[in-house]
C-alpha cells in the first residue's frame, strides 16, 4: 500500500471528505469567477474587466483554477483508495 494511504487511513476518512467537500466548494466559486461571454460573476466586480490582453488578475484566477482542480482530482483518486 502507497505510504500516502497509510496516512490516510490513521487521518480519517472524514477529514479527506471534509477537504473534498471544501475543495469542491472552491473550485465552484473559482469556475463561477471566471468571465466568458455572459461576462459570469466576473462582471460583478471581482475580476477587473481586460482592456485587449489578458489581465494578469484573470492569468492568476487561472492558475489558481487549475491547482485547487488537481488537488481536487488527487482528492478524489485517494478517497476511490480510501472507500474500496
Amino acid at each position: 500500500m502507497l505510504p500516502l494511504l497509510d496516512f490516510a487511513h490513521d487521518f480519517g476518512r472524514p477529514a479527506f471528505v471534509f477537504f473534498h467537500f471544501m475543495t469542491a466548494l472552491a473550485l465552484i466559486g473559482l469556475v463561477l469567477m471566471h468571465s466568458g461571454r455572459d461576462t459570469g460573476m466576473a462582471g460583478m466586480g471581482y475580476v477587473p474587466a481586460s482592456q485587449g490582453g489578458t489581465h494578469i488578475v484573470e492569468r492568476n484566477l487561472t492558475r489558481l483554477t487549475v491547482i485547487v482542480g488537481f488537488v481536487f482530482f488527487v482528492n478524489t483518486v485517494i478517497l476511490y483508495h480510501l472507500l474500496a
